[in-house]
């Protein structure tokens, strides 16, 4: 175990004497008594990178990963620094977004189940599965420049969804040039999908409200109200884009003479050439999975509209990545310097006055969607200025693994997992049961744990706690 010491509530503290930085990990006693040796040892080589400033640190999901842990979060000096794919991970912009809609429970609770089966239908999900969208090389190309822009261009959201997206749905810098045919062979057909693992979309009720103000801002009224969150990424256009600049990072960081503690820390220098192609490609994922998840939005509304005919409306209250690396202006010193900053299983929380936040929260701070697993919470918070004095402004994206997938199979069954839940009275669809049995609530970390963590440390600020009714996974 790491010798670390507390600073200060909800904050830990060690420095491996080969850092350039120490590590900080944001967690309660008990979650962080409870981390893998494995992800302080990441922490620790990521703490070895050329050009990291303040810290290494890890949010209280934090886990094991590649390269860099899952819930790690690290910003570079433009000039010294470096970019690591290990830095974002395989699903480039993972990401979640909730939707509010006018519907309370009681409305929807006699038609759950018709709706979790049309949702279940009308969103494709499922390894490899494709879309119902027919696109050709040339409009994918499109997509990686606009992001969700060319879904709402064509009929499939709407102008006011892109106020509500971090980088307002598309990143600039992307290049469709610097994406392979393999990569493009592969997201073509699925735009628009859900895919499997840990992705979701869950119909959810407003289960406690912590503050009213705030809350009534992103349009969450009144507990009992049903909410839809939607989690998924760039499918396997972002792991093929990531698969193969791992290659080119390697040969990077030796090309640039980096030290790498550990392989998997492939990076190169961010003023390199090679750094600049990584970058193009990857912010194409990026804006890939901004439009899926506008397309899976388009075909969840249509959903609640089959159902519940022209009574109901959705609206989004926000969308935020959990995987990425960008460029933002932050505070070291007391002078402002534009860093780059890797969020690997961490979300963007930035606090009141951040011009980057939807003009509407401006005066509270960016919401934060954060879920859970399909068994307990999820929760809405905002950022705060303690978030960005000293974690870039970021904090954790959900409850983080304690069980490896492989391990969650062997250890129970996807229909006792569905029995369990739809005797708490959810309605359960996925492909096969052997997902459910992955995604069981016992593989993660306690979700209310991870709050109270990101609370404690004051790095975000609990809105309004929702609860699952019906979940549709891959």
């Amino acid at each position: 175990m790491v010798q670390a010491k507390q600073i200060r509530p909800g904050v830990w503290e060690f420095k491996d004497p080969k850092a350039n930085v120490p590590v900080r990990v944001y967690a309660t006693e008990k979650l962080f008594n409870g981390m893998e040796e494995g992800v302080f040892k990441q922490a620790a080589n990521v703490a070895q990178l050329p050009g990291i400033q303040k810290a290494s640190l890890v949010m209280p999901d934090g886990h094991y990963g590649y390269g860099f842990p899952i819930g790690g979060v690290a910003a570079f000096d433009l000039e010294t620094g470096i970019v690591s794919p290990g830095g974002v991970g395989y699903d480039i912009n993972c990401g979640v977004r909730l939707l509010t809609t006018n519907l309370m429970e009681k409305d929807v609770r006699p038609k759950l189940k018709t709706l979790v089966d049309k949702l279940f239908t009308n969103v494709p999900s499922g390894v490899g599965v494709e879309g119902k969208l027919r696109i050709t090389e040339a409009e994918l190309d499109r997509v990686a420049l606009k992001g969700a822009r060319w879904a709402v261009e064509r009929g499939l959201g709407y102008d006011e969804d892109l106020e509500h997206m971090e980088e307002n749905g598309c990143i600039k810098g992307a290049n469709p040039q610097n994406v392979s045919k393999k990569a493009k062979k592969r997201g073509r057909p699925q735009l628009g999908t859900l895919g499997a693992g840990n992705h979701f979309l869950e119909v959810q009720k407003v289960d406690k409200i912590y503050d009213n103000k705030i809350s009534k801002k992103f349009g969450i009224l009144s507990e009992n109200q049903i909410v839809v969150m939607i989690h998924t990424g760039s499918r396997g256009f972002g792991h093929q884009i990531a698969d193969e600049y791992i290659k080119v990072m390697l040969s990077a960081a030796h090309k640039y003479g980096i030290k790498l503690p550990d392989k998997e820390l492939a990076c190169a220098p961010l003023d390199s050439k090679e750094a600049r192609r990584y970058f193009s490609a990857m912010y194409c994922g990026v804006n890939y999975a901004f439009c899926n998840r506008e397309i899976i939005t388009y075909w969840v509304r249509e959903s609640f509209r089959e159902v519940f005919k022209e009574d109901c409306e959705l609206k989004l209250i926000y969308d935020v990545c959990h995987n990425i690396a960008k460029f933002e202006e932050h505070r070291i010193d007391n002078k402002k310097r534009e860093l780059c900053v890797h969020r690997k299983g961490a979300t963007r929380a930035f606090p009141a006055g951040r011009r980057e936040i939807p003009r509407a929260y401006r005066d509270v701070g960016q919401p934060v969607i954060i879920p859970g697993d399909m068994g307990t919470a999820s929760y809405v918070l905002i950022g705060t200025e303690k978030a960005m004095e000293e974690t870039w402004g970021s904090t954790c994206h959900g409850a983080g693994r304690v069980i490896s997938r492989h391990g969650a199979i062997r250890r129970f069954r996807g229909t006792d997992i569905q029995r369990k839940l739809e005797a708490k009275g959810q309605v359960v669809r996925a492909t096969h049961p052997k997902i459910l049995a992955e995604e069981a609530s016992e593989a993660y970390k306690d979700i209310d744990e991870v709050i109270r963590s990101v609370s404690l440390s004051d790095i975000s600020k609990p809105i309004a706690r929702v609860t699952p009714l019906g979940v549709a996974k891959g």
